[in-house]
C-alpha cells in the first residue's frame, strides 16, 4: 500500500505555533523524552521560531527539537558548499556596472537611483536562482514584440551574467544547491528522527523544492498554515490557470499539491482544534473565491449560516481620515491593555502604525513592534545621513545648525557649553548671516564672542563640517573613512578621542555594524560622486532595522502581514484596508515586464497579492477582529480593499441570512469607537478673540519712529505696539534667501557707492555692482539675474542721474527732527538729496519695485513727503534748512519712468501738520493701537498676526479697546 502524502494543515484563525507544538507532542507521546531532541523542525521566520520555543517551554521541562529556518536548510545537507558573496558586495558590484551603462548614453535614469536599481537587479538575480531560472532562459526570451527598452534590458542582463560569472555565488544560489542535494544526502544519511516543515506556503521555488524533499522522507511531514478546509473540490480544480488564480489565497497550496502529486482530499488536519469561528471562516472563504467563480455566491450564499452570529466578533471601522483611524485603533488597544486582552494591530501601512504608536504614547503604552525602526530614522542614522549630505554641497546655515542641534553632537565632554554656543551662533546667523557659513566666518564670530571655549568650539565645528563642497569623485573607501572620521569627531565634541554616544545603545550598535560592513566591502565599488555615495549610504542603512530594548507592553503588538501567521492574539485589528495599501500595488520592475516574467517562469506580480490575501484570510479568522480603513487619504478619496469590498458586497446580497443586518451591526460597533475618538479629541468651544486695540500707558508709548514706520502706524498700529511697547521683534529666517528686501539693500548700496565716488560711466557702475553683488549675494543664480537687471537699467539710470538739474549733497545719511510741543522724534535716511541750481532741494528715493500711487502717498505712504519736511526743518546734519522743490520716486528698471511730485507752496507744511496730529492722537490715553487698521490688501501678512490672533476675528469686526496698566 502506498504511503499517504504527509501533508497536514491548520485552519485559519488557530494559534499556529501552539497547535504546531501540540501536534509535535502528540507525535512523540509514545516515545521516550529524548525523542523530541531527534525531531527536526523547519519554520519560515525567526519570530515563528521564538514563538514555538516559548510554547514548548510553557509545557514544562523537556527536550527541544532542532529548529531551523527555511533559509538555514543548507545546514541540513551534508554537502561541501562555498561561502556566499555578501549581499552588499553584490549590490556594489552591480552599481559599478550600472554606472558604466549610464555612461554609454544608451539609457537614462537618475544617478540618485543608482543603488536602488542595483538593489532591484540583485533581487532579480536572487529570484532567478530561487526559481531555477537560468540566464540562458532570459537571453532566449523573444522580445521582438516588446519596446526597445526591454531589448536593451535583456542585453544588459546578459552582460551582468557574464560579469558576475567569476564571483562567488549568492546565498540564494547556495540554498537552492543545498536543497537540490538534500534528497540524495538524506538517502545516504537519513535524519535521526521526524522532519517537520511548518508555516510555509511554498510560494518560492527553493522552498517548494525543500517541501518536496521533506515529503519524500519516511518521517517527513509538512504543516500548512491557514488552509481553507471549506473550499469545494471544484474550486480547487479550477485553480489551474496562473493568470486567473494567482491572486487567490489558496493558490500556492494547489500548486504545492501538484508538485507532490496529491489533491485537497489528501490534506489532513495536524490537530483537531477548530477555528475560533468556523462559521465566519465559511463566509470569508466564499467571499474570496477566484474571480471567475464568484457566481457561486448565488448558489452557495443561501447555505451560509446566520450572518448575525457568524460576524458577532467582527467590527467594521470606516474612519473619515487616517488620523481618526489611528486614534480609534489606539483607543481599542488601550482598552485591550486595561482589560488584559492580548491584542495586535496588523497592517502593511507603516505610516498608520507610527501614528498609532504615537497615540498610544500619551498613555504610556509602548507596543511591541515586530518591524522595529529603520536604522536610517534612528539618531545615529539621521546624523550620518546629514553628514553625508554635506559632501559636494555648500554648507547652508540650516544644515549646520541641524547637525549642531542633533542629540548625538558633542556627546563627549562639554555638551552644556556646546548647546550655549550653538544657540548664540544661531542668533548671530539669523541676524547677520552668512547664508553659507565657512571656517573663516565661524572663526570671525568666535573672535568677537566673549563666551568661554568659543574659539575651540568653532575650530572643531569648522574642521568637521566646513569645506566639503569641493569633494569630487573618489573611491568608496575614501568616502567611508572620511564619513566615519567626521561622524565620530562631531559626536566626541571637546574630547580629543572617542566617539561620544554615537555607537551606544541598540541603534548605535546597529549603525556600527552597518558601517563595518560597508568598510569591509568598499573595495567592490569604483570611484563615485558625493551624490552617488549619499545614495549608496542611504541604501545600506535601509537594509538594517533597530529594535530598541526598552520595555514594551507584553500584550499589545504591532505586526506586519507576515506575522499574522504566527498570531496568538485574542483581538486583531486589520488596519489600512484600502486598495493600494493592503494589498499594495506591485512595485515597478525596470528589468522584466509581466509577459517576459511569465515566459521565463519567474514570479508574477499577482503572487504578492495572493500572499497578502492569504495573510488577510488568516488574520480575519482571529477570535475578535476589527476591520479598519480610512475613507479619505492625504489627498483624495480611498477605495476599500478588494477583500473588504467582496465581504461587504456578499453580505449585502444575502438578506435571507441577515447579511445587511449583520453588516450594519459591524459598522455600528466600529462607529462606537469613532465616536469615542471624536469625543476624545473634542474641546469646549471657545469664543474667538476680539480684534485687539490695546491702549498702553502714554509713558510706555514710542517716542521715536522712522519715516518708514509711519506707514505701519497708519495701516497697522498694532505692529508698532508689539515692536516698540512689547519690544518684540520677528526672528530672522534661518535660511536666508535672495528676496526682494535683500535686492533693495544691494541696489541702494551699489548706487550709493557709485555716487560717492563721483559717478562715472556704465562700466564703472557695473564694476561696482559686481563687487557689491560678490560681497552681499551668496547665490550665483541671483547674482547673475540681478546683475543682468542692473545692466539693463544702467543707461536709463545714468541719463536720469545726469539730468536731475542738481548736484548730490547728501547720500544715505540719517537725520532726525523733534516735533514741537511733543516728546517725539522722527528719524529718516533719504537715499539721495540734490541741491538744484536755484538753491532748493530735490529728494530722490530708489525703488526696486513700483512706486506708490498718488492716493497711497496722500493717505498712507508719506515717506518722501516726511523726509522733505525734515529737510525743510534742517533735520539732516551738514544740510541747512531749505525749501524742497520736488520729490522723485525712481524705479531702477529699464522701462520705468520716474514718478515726479512737484511740491506746491504749503504742501510740506500741511503734511507736517497732519503728521503732528497723528502723533498727538497717539499720545492720548484713549487712543488704541488697532490691529490691521487699514491694510492695503486683506490678505497682506503682518509680523504680528499670530500675536493679535488674526483669524479668530475678521477685519470687519469692531476693535475692542483695552486699557493696559
Amino acid at each position: 500500500m502506498a504511503r499517504p502524502v504527509p501533508l497536514f494543515a491548520l485552519p485559519p484563525g488557530v494559534h499556529f505555533p501552539a497547535e504546531l507544538v501540540a501536534g509535535l507532542l502528540d507525535l512523540v507521546k509514545d516515545d521516550p523524552p529524548e525523542a523530541m531532541a531527534r525531531v527536526t523542525l523547519i519554520v519560515n521566520t525567526q519570530r515563528m521560531r521564538r514563538r514555538v520555543t516559548d510554547c514548548l517551554q510553557a509545557t514544562g521541562a523537556r527536550f527541544l527539537p532542532r529548529i531551523h529556518l527555511v533559509t538555514e536548510a543548507a545546514l541540513l545537507a551534508n554537502l561541501p558548499l562555498p561561502r556566499p558573496i555578501s549581499p552588499l558586495r553584490r549590490r556594489l558590484v552591480l552599481s559599478v556596472l550600472l554606472d558604466r551603462l549610464l555612461a554609454t548614453g544608451t539609457t537614462h535614469f537618475p544617478r540618485a537611483a543608482l543603488y536602488e536599481l542595483a538593489d532591484s537587479l540583485a533581487g532579480l538575480i536572487e529570484e532567478m536562482q530561487g526559481e531555477g531560472v537560468t540566464p540562458d532562459r532570459i537571453a532566449a526570451l523573444d522580445v521582438a514584440n516588446h519596446s526597445a527598452h526591454w531589448a536593451r534590458t535583456q542585453a544588459f542582463l546578459g552582460i551582468v551574467t557574464e560579469a558576475l560569472s567569476d564571483d562567488a555565488p549568492d546565498a540564494e544560489t547556495i540554498l537552492r544547491r543545498a536543497v537540490a542535494g538534500l534528497a540524495e544526502s538524506w538517502a545516504a544519511t537519513p535524519p535521526p528522527g521526524p522532519v517537520v516543515l511548518a508555516g510555509s506556503t511554498g510560494s518560492r521555488g527553493t522552498t517548494a523544492l525543500l517541501m518536496q524533499a521533506v515529503a519524500q522522507l519516511p518521517q517527513g511531514r509538512i504543516v500548512l498554515p491557514g488552509y481553507d478546509f471549506d473550499l469545494p473540490p471544484e474550486v480547487w480544480a479550477g485553480m489551474d490557470d496562473v493568470l486567473l488564480a494567482e491572486d487567490h489565497p489558496q493558490f500556492r497550496f494547489r500548486r504545492l499539491m501538484d508538485l507532490l502529486g496529491c489533491g485537497p482530499q489528501d490534506v489532513r488536519r495536524w490537530t483537531h482544534t477548530p477555528a475560533p469561528d468556523p462559521q465566519r471562516n465559511k463566509l470569508v472563504s466564499l467571499s474570496l473565491r477566484p474571480a471567475p467563480t464568484t457566481h457561486q455566491w448565488l448558489a452557495e450564499g443561501p447555505n451560509l449560516p446566520d450572518l448575525l452570529a457568524a460576524t458577532q466578533g467582527l467590527s467594521l471601522l470606516e474612519a473619515p481620515s487616517p488620523r481618526a483611524e489611528a486614534l480609534a485603533i489606539a483607543l481599542i488597544l488601550r482598552r485591550a491593555a486595561e482589560d488584559g486582552t492580548r491584542a495586535a494591530l496588523i497592517s502593511p501601512d507603516r505610516n498608520l502604525t507610527r501614528r498609532v504608536t504615537a497615540a498610544l504614547d500619551r498613555w504610556g503604552i509602548r507596543p511591541d513592534d515586530s518591524a522595529g525602526r529603520p536604522l536610517a530614522l534612528s539618531a545615529p542614522g539621521r546624523l550620518m545621513r546629514q553628514i553625508a549630505a554635506l559632501f559636494g554641497q555648500k554648507l547652508t546655515a540650516d544644515a549646520l545648525l541641524a547637525l549642531l542641534k542633533h542629540p548625538l553632537a558633542f556627546t563627549g565632554a562639554g555638551r552644556g557649553p556646546h548647546l550655549i554656543l550653538t544657540r548664540e551662533l544661531e542668533l548671530h546667523i539669523r541676524r547677520n548671516g552668512p547664508a553659507f557659513p565657512t571656517a573663516q566666518s565661524l572663526k570671525d564670530w568666535a573672535e568677537r564672542s566673549d563666551i568661554p571655549q568659543a574659539a575651540d568650539w568653532a575650530a572643531i565645528v569648522a574642521d568637521t563640517l566646513c569645506g566639503h563642497e569641493t569633494l569630487g569623485r573618489q573611491s568608496l573607501s575614501d568616502f567611508v573613512a572620511l564619513h566615519l572620521r567626521l561622524s565620530e569627531r562631531l559626536a566626541a565634541g571637546f574630547d580629543t578621542a572617542g566617539s561620544g554616544a554615537l555607537w551606544l545603545k541598540a541603534a548605535g550598535e546597529e549603525a556600527a555594524k552597518a558601517l563595518a560592513e560597508l568598510q569591509q566591502e568598499a573595495s567592490a565599488a569604483g570611484d563615485m560622486t558625493p551624490m552617488d555615495y549619499a545614495g549608496i549610504f542611504l541604501g545600506v542603512l535601509q537594509r538594517h532595522e533597530v529594535r530598541e530594548t526598552e520595555s514594551v507592553h507584553p500584550g499589545i503588538m504591532i505586526w506586519g502581514t507576515l506575522e499574522s501567521r504566527v498570531q496568538g492574539a485574542d483581538l486583531v485589528i486589520l488596519g489600512g484596508l484600502n486598495d493600494g495599501t493592503w494589498p499594495a500595488q506591485p512595485p515597478a520592475d525596470p528589468w522584466l515586464n509581466r509577459a517576459m516574467r511569465k515566459e521565463a517562469g519567474l514570479l508574477l506580480p499577482e503572487r504578492r497579492i495572493g500572499l497578502s490575501a492569504h495573510d488577510y484570510q488568516q488574520a480575519v479568522a482571529a477570535p475578535r477582529v476589527v476591520l479598519s480603513r480610512s475613507r479619505r487619504g492625504a489627498e483624495a478619496e480611498t477605495v476599500p480593499s478588494r477583500w473588504l469590498n467582496r465581504l461587504v458586497n456578499l453580505m449585502g446580497g444575502l438578506p435571507d441570512r441577515n447579511g445587511p443586518e449583520a453588516l450594519a451591526a459591524m459598522r455600528a460597533r466600529g462607529e462606537a469607537w469613532l465616536h469615542l475618538a471624536q469625543a476624545f479629541d473634542a474641546t469646549e468651544k471657545a469664543d474667538g478673540a476680539p480684534r485687539p486695540s490695546p491702549r498702553p500707558p502714554v509713558a510706555a508709548r514710542p517716542r521715536k519712529l522712522s519715516v518708514t514706520e509711519i506707514k505701519t502706524l497708519i495701516r497697522d498700529p498694532y505692529a508698532i505696539y508689539a515692536k516698540h511697547v512689547l519690544k518684540l521683534r520677528p526672528l530672522d529666517p534661518l535660511r536666508r534667501e535672495a528676496d526682494p528686501r535683500l535686492r533693495g539693500v544691494v541696489l541702494h548700496e551699489i548706487l550709493e557707492v557709485f555716487l560717492r565716488r563721483g559717478g562715472g560711466t556704465r562700466e564703472t557702475l557695473l564694476s561696482i555692482a559686481d563687487a557689491v553683488l560678490a560681497e552681499q549675494v551668496a547665490w550665483p543664480l541671483a547674482r547673475t539675474i540681478w546683475r543682468s537687471r542692473i545692466a539693463k537699467a544702467a543707461d536709463a539710470f545714468l541719463d536720469f542721474s545726469a539730468n536731475t538739474g542738481g548736484t548730490p549733497v547728501l547720500l544715505e545719511e540719517k537725520g532726525a527732527v523733534q516735533l514741537p510741543g511733543l516728546d517725539f522724534t522722527l528719524t529718516g535716511k533719504p537715499d539721495r538729496i540734490d541741491r538744484l541750481d536755484d538753491g532748493r532741494l530735490l529728494l530722490i528715493d530708489y525703488k526696486t519695485g513700483s512706486p506708490p500711487s498718488k492716493d497711497e502717498q496722500e493717505h498712507f505712504d508719506k515717506q518722501l513727503l516726511l523726509l522733505a519736511a525734515m529737510a525743510e526743518s534742517g533735520g539732516f546734519k551738514g544740510l541747512t534748512a531749505e525749501e524742497v522743490a520736488r520729490v522723485i520716486y525712481y524705479g531702477v528698471k529699464a522701462d520705468v519712468k520716474p514718478a515726479v511730485i512737484d511740491l506746491e507752496p504749503g504742501k510740506v507744511a500741511a503734511v507736517w501738520d497732519e503728521f503732528a496730529r497723528l502723533i498727538r492722537n497717539f499720545t492720548r490715553p484713549t487712543q488704541g493701537y488697532t490691529a490691521r487698521r487699514a491694510m492695503q490688501k486683506t490678505n497682506d501678512p503682518s509680523d504680528y498676526d499670530h500675536l493679535s490672533r488674526f483669524g479668530e476675528w475678521e477685519m470687519t469686526d469692531t476693535p475692542r479697546p483695552e486699557t493696559l496698566a
